[in-house]
């Protein structure tokens, strides 16, 4: 059946419903006049089988660079506890990856105010928890309490205070009906719910959520709606999840019927990428993710897939310390933005899965602008001179002094990607020349959360990226009532805070399409053209090599992977 799309828009309301495709037929859901529809779209990804469907049965053994510090989906932050997490839970809404669209699963319509303070989602009246118990208003409301407010006395934190900036509460005016209100304008809500990266919102049963942060180490207990269950859990080791009996409710936009193809899937933790490459070679494992790029074309050519989506959301970026020594100088950070050279990094560093940033925004986010003819390009003659002009003189090494002070820039980073590093030195050489020394840092995750809570007085960059296939992103990541990632208040010189924390502010108030391609361009234009607050280095990409006779393996709009849909052609 041909994808087939209508719209109808009613600006006043801002009433928003969507009828959705599964197997071929279409189920039309009616509000009252004045609302969107539309039709949810996708594919599967999967390859017919000799009969035409998809194989069940067997184990998927898939091997990842990280791993699950915790069973709670709620919780995980990083790729290895999102991906795990999406396969155990749901979410009211999915994200066409393709589109930014967003279309139902748990919830099968919403509406919300003109204000943007209040989302009413129509939930499914056949979803249920794994332990049999059935989701509902009730599931809904008692889920973003805890994950917005935490649970002191369980010991589970906060998580869902930034996602969900201005919380107040959840009403359930019947057991299908569940009204999220908010304080203030919240644009990106309704992206929110259907958010797959870290700290997510997948719902979880009630007796989870009774649970202590301690007894939820035991995976067992953690319930969700999920294709898959947990079967076990053994910390930097592996995850071992089972097909979900009964499930039925995959996303619309997937047009998969029933329960998931495969039997179980198991999550190996194998951070050597050549020990991960050599298990695929072997037939140890079936699939790995975090393939390294030197790594992609040899297997391709021994006849393995390669299968890759880039990141939604923002770049790999250099955040820059605004407050910090010698990066509160802009001289400093326009200087750093066209000192390097990005047609090296793209020749020698990336391969065809992964391209050079041209702006904070990933361009498959929406509202993404493009500055590669303007400050986001290889000027070192202009870089000079800012340096020059700014007093910035050059010392014996090399390296350049002011007032008695070299310019050395430290920087934090994440050794999670596996571009990360190789990028970043690339970035150091290219500073060298022009009298930067940029001294790197790049340590696994545990180690940058440990170092980033002393960012604001000890590095002057900060690198990383932040998943999210909406522009508020940069509201998260920016804007000084939330991250602040820049260290932006009244010490820091020549910029004008109040500017761009309005103009971070006003990406939460429209959905008007136009309206807010208007907001994210404003906020692009101080973050990396007036202010320089932010170097973008390259779009990430989650790469997977697979054997042959795996397929359909999803990703998502944040580009992460659900496997309701996977199979294996030889059974095993």
């Amino acid at each position: 059946m041909s994808d087939l799309r209508s719209s109808i828009e009613n600006a006043e309301s801002g009433r928003r419903r969507w009828p959705w495709i599964a197997g071929g037929a279409v189920l039309a859901v009616l509000l009252a006049a004045g609302i969107t529809v539309a039709l949810a779209r996708g594919d599967s990804g999967a390859e017919a089988a000799g009969d035409g469907s998809p194989a069940r049965g067997g184990t998927l053994q898939f091997a990842l660079i990280d791993y699950q510090r915790s069973p709670d989906p709620q919780w995980g932050t990083n790729y290895a506890e999102s991906l795990i997490g999406n396969n155990v839970t749901d979410k009211l809404t999915w994200q066409d990856p393709d589109t930014g669209e967003i279309t139902p699963w748990l919830a099968e319509s919403w509406e919300y105010n003109a204000d943007l303070t209040e989302f009413t989602f129509h939930l499914r009246k056949d979803v249920t928890f794994s332990d049999g118990t059935r989701f509902d208003s009730a599931a809904v409301k008692a889920n973003f309490d805890q994950y917005v407010h935490g649970d002191q006395k369980l010991g589970i934190n906060p998580n869902g205070a930034v996602l969900l900036s201005g919380y107040v509460e959840t009403r359930t005016p019947d057991d299908w009906t569940a009204v999220v209100r908010f304080a203030k304008p919240l644009a990106s809500f309704l992206q929110a719910s259907s958010f797959t990266a870290n700290a997510q919102p997948g719902f979880l049963s009630l007796a989870t959520l009774k649970l202590s942060a301690e007894q939820r180490t035991d995976a067992t207990k953690v319930i969700g709606t999920g294709p898959f269950v947990y079967e076990s859990w053994e910390e930097q080791v592996k995850t071992v999840l089972a097909k979900r009996k009964g499930y039925n409710w995959a996303p619309p936009a997937l047009r998969h019927q029933g329960e998931a193809y495969l039997d179980r899937i198991v999550f190996n933790t194998i951070p050597e990428a050549s020990v991960r490459t050599g298990s695929l070679a072997s037939g140890t494992i079936d699939a790995t993710l975090d393939v390294g790029t030197t790594d992609e074309e040899p297997l391709r050519a021994k006849g393995f897939k390669i299968i890759h989506r880039s990141v939604s959301g923002t770049a790999i970026y250099f955040n820059f310390n605004s407050r910090l020594f010698p990066t509160n100088d802009i001289a400093v950070r326009k200087a750093i933005q066209l000192g390097w050279n990005r047609e090296s990094i793209e020749k020698t560093v990336l391969t065809d899965s992964y391209s050079i940033a041209t702006s904070v925004l990933n361009k498959s986010v929406r509202g993404y602008v493009d500055y590669s003819g303007s400050v986001l390009k290889y000027d070192p003659e202009q870089a000079r001179k800012l340096l020059d002009d700014a007093g910035w003189k050059p010392g014996a090494d090399g390296i350049r002094v002011k007032d008695g002070k070299r310019l050395e820039v430290k920087l934090l980073g994440i050794s999670n990607l596996v571009v990360n590093k190789p990028a970043y030195e690339s970035v150091q050489q290219d500073l060298r020349k022009i009298g930067i020394d940029l001294q790197l840092t790049v340590v696994p995750i545990p180690d940058y959360s440990a170092q980033v809570a002393k960012a604001k007085t000890d590095w002057n960059v900060t690198a990383a990226n932040r998943s999210r296939n909406d522009p508020a992103a940069l509201n998260l990541v920016y804007n000084p009532k939330l991250g602040n990632s820049s260290f932006l208040d009244s010490n820091s010189t020549g910029v004008d805070v109040n500017e761009v924390t309005t103009a971070l502010d006003n990406l939460e108030t429209t959905l008007d399409p136009a309206k807010r391609d208007a907001c994210a361009k404003t906020a692009q234009d101080l973050l990396v053209e007036k202010y320089a607050l932010v170097n973008p280095i390259y779009n990430p990409s989650q790469v997977i090599a697979h054997a042959d006779h795996v397929h359909g393996i999803v990703f998502d709009a944040q580009s992460r992977n659900h496997f309701v849909n996977a199979w294996k052609s030889n059974g095993k």
